[in-house]
């Protein structure tokens, strides 16, 4: 056989398989917890996974911060609004 062309064959194959767990795993497990698929020999699909996974863990530092802030000006509201109550009565 053409050693060539079976090295494509194999890269096509890596390719597909990279797809294929994206599809089913969904993205985030698939590069953070399924693989970082050392077997890909490309130095920009690290980079844009790296990337990927950091710019997923700052999405969701961002919307804890964002659910906490609003717990709080929510808490305080209340606290606020039943110390009001209070002073009325």
């Amino acid at each position: 056989m053409n050693t060539k062309v079976d090295s494509l064959h194999k890269k096509l194959e890596q390719w597909e398989n990279v797809h294929y767990r994206i599809d089913n795993e969904g993205l985030e497990y698939c590069f953070k917890h399924y693989s970082s698929f050392p077997e890909i020999d490309d130095i920009e699909f690290h980079k844009l996974r790296l990337t990927l996974l950091e710019n997923m863990k700052k999405m969701r530092e961002m919307v804890s911060d964002k659910i906490s802030n609003f717990e709080s000006r929510i808490a305080d509201s209340d606290y606020i609004t039943n110390n009001d109550n209070e002073n009325n009565d």
